[in-house]
C-alpha cells in the first residue's frame, strides 16, 4: 500500500465530510478557508488563495499547478510517457 501524504490525506477527509455533510459542502463552496478552519481547525496564510469547485457526472476539472521550476528553482524539467501515464501503451 503506498504511503499517502499529509496533504492527499487531509484531501480525502475533506471529500468525504463533503460528501456526508451538505452544510459543510455548501460552505466549503462558498467560502473554503473559513470552511477548513472551522471543521478541520486548518488555519492557510492570508496570501494562499484557495476555491473550491464541485464536479458532476458531465463536469471535470483539470487543475494545472504552477512548473516545479517556480516553486523550486533549478529543477529539471519532468518528462512523462503519455501511454505510460494513462495505461493506453503497451
Amino acid at each position: 500500500m503506498a504511503v499517502k501524504t499529509t496533504e492527499a490525506l487531509i484531501k480525502t477527509q475533506v471529500i468525504q465530510k463533503a460528501w456526508e455533510d451538505p452544510a459543510f459542502r455548501a460552505s466549503l463552496l462558498a467560502d473554503p478557508k473559513s470552511a477548513l478552519r472551522e471543521t478541520f481547525g486548518i488555519e492557510l496564510p492570508d496570501h494562499i488563495r484557495l476555491t473550491a469547485v464541485e464536479e458532476s457526472a458531465n463536469d471535470f476539472f483539470l487543475v494545472i499547478p504552477p512548473p516545479p521550476s517556480a516553486i523550486l528553482p533549478n529543477t529539471e524539467r519532468l518528462v512523462i510517457e503519455p501511454a505510460a501515464m494513462w495505461g493506453t501503451g503497451g
